[in-house]
């Protein structure tokens, strides 16, 4: 027989051909399949229901039904299916008559010629070179970050500064603008609440808080009123309903003051001068001026002087078998002090050139000379200092262990009588007088400390800076006892501090109480000396960018900042007169620059300042 729903031949058995017309397979037709299901109702009305278990019918192959619910499925899923793609017809733009540029899609640079970052190699880009470090840079820069801010705390707070309050006070008793058309009253306020702070700071929420405008009777909001309704015609011409500029009058006239010009330095160096062999070595000391405006230089094994006004150049010694580690002029006279690699002091005459004697007792090489009047000190790399009265034939007169390392700083404060010394073990210290025992000693450097200076317009102030590791120029308060600040120092400490900007960043509360302001350079300090007619202070810098820094005390504003050596800047000296600093490098060149201004005279005779003797 022929089934008509699945359209295949089927063997029927005799048995069965009795029940083959009551008896309909429920099949569901495919989709090309033409013959509608056989109705659910009909099948049960003839009392038959299909089962898994019905025995009249002959079991479909299980492997051709799973391929055909297969193929059921997946013809299925295609037909759900949503296309990803949009209609490959495009829609037309309509432009209107304004012209909104649509920059999707365009090359900016090819469109409106545009240079890189990097520049073409036809005009190399400026903006990649470093910016210089000169007066123009940092003092347009200061000032107008001064000016801003200025001007900014006055827009916004006039003469009051935002503090900020406490947490336990409600919004009600928070600080508002207050509308002057309205009664206020001041808010009472606890006695255990902590008064506030003179330290300005930013509140903790809103700073601004704006009352609601006041309403007539009507209800309807009521414009504040004119002044001209009140007080009449306002006719002060600089008020600011008048006003044109976005500012106050107090801004604009602040804005329009006139500013202080700042003195012009040279940036060029006036006279360079060859040293060949001057030698490239942090740890020495190989130039100095002396008070009879002659310089004197270390070069290898020999010492030479440069007269400043004659520019002659004259070779005072020579060393056999040794070389020059230091040289220090005394401070008034033609003596020159000498140090060599093997540890011998000697003192020669500049005016009649020949050695007045030798002295002995370091092991290592002598980096560092200083006097004081008759007294000669000098440092080691044995880590110790002697010191030497030049008036006695004893080789010292006095010895001071202190330092683990190298010595190479010595500067003596001659109005107190105090010695600085600085080494490579980090340490800087403050020696009374001839004390064997230092009176301070601190440790707040972390590298070398060679640079020291006493300054000359203020007692008991000294600055040192650290080197490569450190970079940093601190000044210290002297004149604090170890054994604790008394009221004078205290009132001299916070003045300085006063004084002081932020360019200067305080100490940390676990900093020792002499320490008054550390100021971090970026480079490696190698030499300090204070201006002998200005509150300034010229550093010489090594790694890595080998400048002469002009700074204004205490500010620690730079006042130029000069560059032209190659290599560290490892010596420095000043004139007699106070106005011109020699710097020497690895380059082997000794650069002379116009640094400080001339000392300016309060009062005195005029003219006859300048006679030497009235008979």
């Amino acid at each position: 027989m022929r089934d008509p729903q699945l359209d295949v031949d089927v063997p029927v058995s005799s048995t069965e051909r009795g029940a083959e017309e009551l008896r309909t397979p429920t099949l569901i037709s495919p989709p090309e399949s033409k013959t509608p299901p056989t109705a659910t109702h009909k099948r049960h009305q003839n009392g038959f229901e299909q089962t898994g278990h019905d025995r009249g019918s002959e079991p479909v192959d299980a492997t051709a039904l799973s391929k055909a619910l297969e193929q059921f499925e997946q013809a299925g899923r295609q037909r759900e299916r949503t296309p990803g793609a949009s209609p490959s017809r495009k829609r037309q733009r309509v432009y209107g008559d304004r012209f909104i540029p649509n920059r999707s899609g365009q090359d900016l640079q090819a469109s409106f010629t545009l240079l890189h970052d990097e520049g073409s190699p036809a005009t190399p880009s400026r903006s990649a070179r470093r910016t210089p470090h000169n007066e123009l840079h940092f003092q347009r820069t200061e000032e107008a970050n001064r000016t801003y801010s200025t001007l900014l705390r006055s827009e916004m707070f006039e003469s009051s500064v935002p503090q900020s309050m406490p947490q336990n006070l409600s919004p009600t008793d928070r600080t508002t603008f207050h509308d002057p058309t309205r009664s206020h009253t001041p808010p009472t306020r606890s006695s255990a609440l902590p008064a506030p702070t003179l330290t300005p700071s930013t509140p903790h929420k809103n700073l601004f808080s704006y009352a609601s405008p006041r309403h007539s009777y009507s209800g309807h909001p009521t414009p504040s009123r004119t002044p001209q309704s009140r007080h009449g015609p306002n006719l002060n011409a600089r008020s600011e309903i008048y006003s044109l500029s976005p500012v106050k009058y107090s801004s604009q006239t602040m804005l329009l003051s006139p500013r202080k010009t700042p003195r012009a330095v040279a940036k060029v160096p006036y006279k360079v001068l060859d040293a060949p062999d001057l030698a490239d070595d942090f740890y020495l000391n190989l130039v100095d001026w002396g008070s009879q405006n002659i310089l004197g230089v270390g070069l290898g094994s020999c010492v030479y002087m440069w007269n400043s006004s004659s520019g002659r150049v004259t070779k005072l010694c020579e060393l056999p078998d040794d070389t020059v580690t230091s040289v220090n002029w005394i401070q008034r006279g033609s003596h020159i002090a000498i140090g060599t690699h093997k540890g011998f002091v000697q003192i020669w005459d500049a005016h009649s050139q020949r050695r007045l004697r030798t002295m002995t007792g370091h092991t290592g090489r002598v980096g560092a000379l200083a006097w004081n009047e008759h007294i000669l000190t000098s440092g080691s790399r044995d880590r110790l200092i002697y010191h030497r009265d030049v008036r006695q034939s004893d080789q010292w007169l006095r010895k001071l262990v202190g330092h683990k390392q190298e010595v190479c700083g010595l500067k003596w404060n001659s109005d107190d009588g105090q010695l600085a010394s600085g080494g490579n073990d980090n340490k800087l210290m403050v020696w009374e007088k001839l004390n064997a025992e230092p009176t301070f000693k601190w440790s707040e450097h972390i590298a070398a400390v060679k640079a020291i200076a006493w300054s000359p317009h203020q007692r008991g102030l000294l600055a040192s800076g650290g080197g490569t590791a450190d970079r940093t120029i601190k000044f210290w308060n002297t004149l604090i006892s170890p054994h604790g600040p008394s009221s004078a120092s205290i009132a001299a400490a916070a003045a300085a501090a006063a004084a002081s900007n932020t360019s200067s960043i305080p100490p940390s509360p676990s900093a020792p109480a002499n320490l008054l302001s550390s100021l971090d350079t970026g480079s490696q300090v190698c030499n300090l000396a204070w201006s002998r007619n200005s509150n300034e202070i010229v550093s010489t810098h090594g790694y890595s960018q080998n400048q002469i820094i002009v700074w204004k005390y205490p500010s620690m504003q730079q006042v130029v900042s000069l560059t032209g050596h190659t290599y560290r800047v490892l010596y420095l000296a000043m004139s007699p007169d106070g106005q011109v600093i020699v710097t020497g490098a690895g380059d082997e060149t000794l650069r002379f620059w116009n640094a400080f201004k001339k000392k300016e005279r309060a009062g005195g005779l005029g003219g006859m300042d300048g006679w030497g003797v009235i008979r």
